[in-house]
């Protein structure tokens, strides 16, 4: 009778949906969507309350991916319902043959799937979902992996919790997480109150984007196919105050304005002791170099005979001490539209320090105004990556104003007005491109922002004399209006992929280092906006009302406030400018 009671062959897994969330009913738990392109909306839905809506940008195609154990030498049929033009759906790792299907017109939900056989020591596959370069957004739902179940004994069990988790602060805005690898893990998600939930595949993780002497508690789960674990133990951080990257002594909103100190251009010359109390920032334009790539910077007063009304040296310096003994800071501007700064060597970067400490020493100055224009800074071929440049120029720059920051201490000042072009336009294009032809100047100053991030008081884009950009939304926006200022400023307070790169994202900066920069008046520059879309950016920043058809991605009260040409132009145009920030703000 024994032989009747010999067990037979096992019993074949039972078919399965082994995707986890699939629905979205969870948020993006177990989905890594790339350069942020996903997010989660309530209409239109196929099945449930969710759906992932996720835009490409760039050179990115708004990939979102999970990856999933399965059994091996097992046939699968991976579906999904998607709306939109050219979506797409796919399964790699196979083992065997990758799958991929599409749709190329949009319109109603359609069903996509496919079907594919594991190879025979195949224990995971990633399914994928993406969209197209240059197209607009698409959704996905009930995105299902049909097929044997690889669980029971031998297969997947529940995760344990993380272990070992530790946080610590490595810069104002910027934490670093660590923690014990899960055996069975496929996947983490880094979890901290009020924020989206961070999806990762290794036991590290990098937060952005956070705010300056703030304390930050995480924690972390762990996923595979079976299900997710419960969460780690809390770990808490506290990020640095920033040095002298905070206010600067500052107000809480600070009005900037640059000062023709050394020359006439129709707007008439003004006295530095004539310059209303209004202004917080006053940025002395400009300290030019004796050649593009000299590296001496020379600033000198208007010629009386240009500017017949220019006070002597004395009565300049002693203006200048009056105006910091009520509370205000003085900054010597270099380069602007006429002054091509190229710091190639290393020779060229110490002159430049010597000779900007000998006018700041000079005139008792509280620090510096970065304004390089033109073709001050292009990035070399094969420098494409923001968080490590290798172009002398931009290298020898950012060793330079640390130098400078290292010498005059934590009260120095430091403020930058690039063009959009050297900022926004990286979010599309970074350099020449990683096969060459593009600008070199796309996204050039990405890098010397990201460098001195920390050390930096004021970022105030020049929102005018542009082009067309593409803001987050994936749409082109233009000068002149409220939309192009919130579109822009919003890019700098959320942070955006280079180049469409989602392993390579710009952070966000703090509100109180993001001003906007606008011209005084339509004499002043392209892009002139009048008072009433000065407001309305304003109201739709910093309380998100009056934002017309773009959304931004926060609100932000602290945001520091407006930058114009000039103070001079604004003199000009009955001081329409900085009456209206004083109105606004309470000035």
């Amino acid at each position: 009778m024994a032989g009747f009671l010999a067990a037979g062959p096992p019993a074949a897994a039972a078919d399965a949906d082994l995707v986890r969330n699939g629905g979205f009913e969870a948020g993006l738990d177990g989905w890594s969507c790339s350069g942020g392109s996903g997010t989660i909306v309530t209409t239109p839905v196929h099945g449930g309350s969710s759906a992932l809506r996720a835009t490409p940008a760039g050179q990115d195609n708004a990939r979102c991916s999970q990856t999933v154990t399965v059994a091996p030498d097992s046939t699968y049929t991976l579906g999904a319902w998607v709306q939109g033009a050219y979506v797409y759906l796919g399964a790699s790792g196979t083992g065997t043959t990758d799958v991929s299907t599409w749709t190329q017109t949009p319109g109603a939900w359609k069903q996509l799937t496919t079907t594919f056989r594991t190879g025979p020591s195949t224990t995971s596959v990633t399914v994928h979902t993406h969209g197209w370069y240059g197209q607009p957004a698409h959704l996905t739902d009930d995105l299902t992996l049909v097929g044997p179940d690889p669980g029971g004994p031998g297969g997947p069990q529940l995760p344990a919790a993380p272990t070992g988790l530790t946080a610590s602060a490595t810069s104002s805005t910027s934490v670093a997480l660590t923690w014990s690898a899960v055996p069975g893990a496929t996947s983490y998600t880094v979890h901290r109150d009020g924020a989206a939930p961070l999806s990762v595949t290794s036991a590290s993780a990098a937060v952005t984007g956070l705010t300056a002497a703030t304390t930050y508690t995480f924690r972390v789960s762990a996923a595979n196919a079976a299900g997710t674990s419960p969460q780690s133990a809390p770990a808490t951080a506290t990020t640095p105050g920033g040095g002298g990257g905070g206010g600067g002594g500052l107000p809480a909103h600070a009005l900037v304005g640059y000062l023709h100190a050394s020359f006439a251009n129709g707007s008439g010359y003004v006295r530095m002791a004539d310059v209303p109390a209004s202004w917080d920032v006053i940025n002395l334009a400009f300290g030019e170099p004796t050649s593009v790539t000299s590296g001496d910077i020379r600033f000198r007063l208007c010629p009386v005979a240009e500017c017949p009304n220019v006070e002597s040296e004395a009565e300049f310096k002693a203006a200048v001490k009056a105006k910091q003994a009520n509370g205000k800071k003085v900054l010597i501007s270099i380069g602007g539209q006429n002054g091509q700064v190229q710091l190639a060597s290393t020779a060229a970067r110490d002159t430049f320090v010597s000779s900007v400490s000998k006018i700041i020493d000079e005139y008792g100055l509280d620090g510096l105004d970065i304004d390089f224009e033109g073709h001050s800074l292009s990035l070399a071929t094969g420098d494409t990556d923001f968080r490590a440049p290798t172009t002398p120029v931009i290298v020898n720059l950012v060793s330079a104003v640390k130098t400078l920051k290292a010498k005059y201490g934590p009260g120095f000042v430091l403020t930058m007005a690039p063009e959009t072009f050297f900022v926004q336009l990286g979010y599309q294009y970074y350099g020449s491109g990683p096969w060459g032809g593009q600008d070199p100047r796309a996204g050039a100053y990405l890098p010397v922002i990201h460098a001195l991030r920390d050390d930096l008081t004021l970022l105030h884009v020049q929102d005018y004399n542009s082009g067309s950009i593409m803001g987050l939304d994936n749409q082109y926006h233009s000068m002149g209006g409220a939309d192009f200022h919130i579109a822009m400023t919003d890019m700098l307070l959320t942070g955006f992929p280079v180049a469409g790169n989602a392993a390579r994202v710009f952070p966000a900066l703090r509100p109180d280092q993001v001003a906007i920069g606008l011209p005084a008046t339509t004499d002043a520059g392209n892009g002139h906006t009048s008072p009433t879309e000065v407001t309305k950016a304003l109201n739709c920043l910093t309380k998100k009302t009056d934002c017309g058809t773009y959304r931004t991605h926060g609100t932000w009260p602290g945001l520091r406030g407006l930058m114009t040409w000039s103070i001079n132009w604004d003199r000009f145009g009955g001081w329409e400018f900085s009456r209206n920030f004083d109105a606004y703000f309470g000035g």
